[in-house]
């Protein structure tokens, strides 16, 4: 296949004193998509995976993969996921520079969905899938976290027809699941969360809050917690309580671990939770957020961070790569779904 080429220049922002920038542009807009990064010949290579083209209906679910080359700030398009149809609420890490790719969620033209148990490995070398494993209890919009290089998290997430608490864990070493400690908050969609050494912090996410003239009703979560994994036992995990994050509770915020600061960092989300269209469940459209801040694991405080250049939502994570954060895809104003590779501080 012919590889095409797509070159953007950076929109260049300053912001509280940090840097932020568009650094570039996917192939095309693309949001509710999985991303992950590693490391190839020619330097970090940020990836997406599957999501929700711009026409925003369940003809435009995608299973498309696209490559980021951070050096020369060029894009490519590659070979699709290797399955028939398009998937949402996939999520993705990478584990000694493999990415994994977990599940997310199919729509049929009458609406109805269908969490997806596989999980594919994608070798950023050669750019081949390889379907390993799937899910114990398969799940979408979940969190996923990797601790030491090794065992994959599956935080809570929604299966089918209810959210869960379970925590599965993956070994990619011997390619076996488990389960760890439960989550002890509300069984949520939608949340965020990152990793730093053995301590985890999860924030927010949307609840099932009742059933009337029977469907489901849908509320966000403002709870927060933080979960220390047993250095002895990984399938032991210490789960605290947090007091509340600085403003209102998110829906899809992009987050990820900061080991150099040993912070979790979170940006964007919605106030409004809603469905894949960026339509609320109450009915209301869905506003993007430009708000940030972060769990600092040395003093266990919030802390508010600059807000992020650009106002986004829908996003299946936050990449972090010397030093720097990245966003890539999601939603802007109007539910508008964006093809910007944002540089966020």
């Amino acid at each position: 296949m012919q590889l095409v080429k797509f070159i953007s220049l950076s929109l260049v922002i300053f912001i509280g004193g940090a840097r932020a920038e568009v650094i570039g542009n996917l192939p095309e807009p693309i949001t509710n998509n999985a991303v992950a990064a590693a490391m190839t010949k020619n330097g970090w290579q940020l990836y997406s995976f599957n999501g929700l083209k711009r026409g925003k209906d369940w003809r435009a679910v995608s299973n498309s993969v696209y490559r980021f080359d951070l050096k020369s700030q060029q894009s490519y398009p590659i070979k699709t996921v290797p399955y028939q149809t398009g998937r949402l609420a996939s999520i993705a890490v990478t584990v000694k520079n493999k990415i994994y790719l977990f599940g997310g969620y199919t729509v049929a033209e009458n609406h109805e969905e269908k969490s997806i148990p596989s999980v594919h490995r994608f070798d950023p070398q050669t750019n081949e899938f390889q379907k390993i494993t799937e899910m114990s209890i398969p799940v979408d919009d979940t969190v996923a976290l990797v601790y030491q290089d090794r065992f994959i998290y599956l935080v809570s997430g929604w299966h089918d027809v209810g959210n869960v608490t379970d925590v599965q864990v993956f070994d990619t070493k011997s390619g076996r699941w488990f389960f760890a400690t439960p989550y002890p908050g509300k069984s949520v969609f939608g949340h965020a969360g990152g990793i730093v050494g053995n301590q985890m912090v999860i924030a927010d996410g949307v609840f099932v809050s009742g059933v009337r003239d029977l469907k489901r009703q849908f509320a966000m979560s403002d709870e927060s917690y933080i979960g220390i994994i047993n250095p002895n036992d990984f399938t032991q995990i210490n789960w605290q309580k947090l007091p509340s994050h600085p403003g209102p509770a998110r829906y899809r915020m992009a987050a990820v671990g900061d080991p150099t600061n040993e912070q979790v960092i979170f940006v964007g989300g919605s106030v409004n939770p809603y469905n894949f269209n960026g339509i609320g469940y109450n009915g209301e459209a869905s506003g993007p957020s430009k708000h940030a801040f972060a769990f600092d694991l040395k003093t266990k405080q919030w802390q508010q961070k600059p807000d992020s250049p650009i106002a986004t939502m829908d996003h299946r994570g936050l990449l972090m790569l010397d030093g720097a954060f990245f966003i890539l895809g999601g939603m802007l104003d109007n539910q508008k779904v964006t093809d910007n590779i944002l540089k966020v501080f």
